[in-house]
């Protein structure tokens, strides 16, 4: 019997269920991204326009996703769809970034009366609900995905803030910063110099957390009819459109909700990934 040496020098790849996971999530974002940008791509299909004689069809090789009660192709509603919503998510946890992380590094850098205000404003956010806040702005401005982005963009402020001043009040202990301020450099020198590049690490690792918990309260509103109007495609509004149909045309409901469900877990995941990095 032969035997085959592996050759000197060289290491066996091992694939651990941690390292195939992250693999899995990061292959899903690309994909998610490819979707959000290039929609035509992946469908020929026209996501407003179907045929009337294919009307609730099952998923097959033809329809992947199967189609809906006007002929349309579920699947291309779905990639056509995934640009509005992760746009709208992109700019809501936007805002929730630079709003929440220049307030929360400034109240840790001035403390004092600077701080307990600021902090009490972020205390209020953080009392209401981020999803309530979101739909009170929506009924205010009317529905849209801007508007829809603006509200879960309000909402998501708060725990940006709280990460940023937690991290801005370890940095300003440390010796350089001191040394700065003694050397007179202004409050708005430290802040965008010294205290926000060294306080950054954190705030990242917390963007996907928020990323994914936007995505979800953009198909949630979207759901209740806050979203983009028909028959523009949008996650939540395909979820919507789809429930009066369960009984007898279950996937126009489950597949959308997957796709929601699986974009969701792979930005935990990355979030996850980048926690474990920055140990918090």
């Amino acid at each position: 019997m032969t035997t085959i040496e592996r050759p000197a020098g060289t290491r066996r790849i091992r694939v651990t269920p941690g390292g195939l996971a992250t693999g899995v999530a990061l292959a899903v974002l690309a994909i998610v991204a490819l979707w959000a940008l290039f929609p035509s791509w992946f469908s020929g299909y026209d996501p407003l326009v179907g045929d009337g004689s294919q009307r609730f069809l099952p998923p097959s090789p033809e329809h992947w996703f199967g189609t809906d009660r006007a002929g349309r192709d579920t699947f291309a509603r779905v990639v056509h769809g995934t640009r509005a919503t992760i746009y709208g998510a992109v700019i809501g946890t936007a805002i929730g970034l630079a709003v929440g992380t220049v307030a929360g590094v400034t109240a840790g850098l001035l403390r004092g009366a600077a701080d307990s205000v600021l902090m009490r404003l972020v205390d209020v956010l953080l009392a209401l609900p981020g999803f309530l806040l979101a739909l009170c702005v929506v009924s205010a401005f009317g529905p849209g995905t801007a508007h829809v982005a603006i509200g879960v963009g309000i909402g998501a402020v708060a725990p940006f803030a709280r990460v940023a001043r937690g991290e801005a009040l370890r940095v300003v202990q440390l010796d350089y910063v001191d040394a700065a301020r003694i050397c007179g450099t202004r409050p708005v020198g430290l802040l965008f110099r010294h205290v926000l590049p060294n306080s950054a690490g954190p705030i990242v690792a917390l963007v996907p957390t928020e990323l994914g918990a936007t995505i979800l309260s953009i198909a949630s509103l979207g759901f209740l009819g806050y979203g983009a109007p028909p028959p523009r495609p949008e996650w939540g509004t395909l979820l919507s459109e789809g429930r009066d149909y369960l009984a007898n045309a279950w996937w126009l409901t489950s597949l959308p909700g997957i796709a929601v469900l699986v974009t969701v877990l792979a930005v935990a995941r990355v979030g996850r990934l980048l926690q474990q990095r920055f140990r918090i």
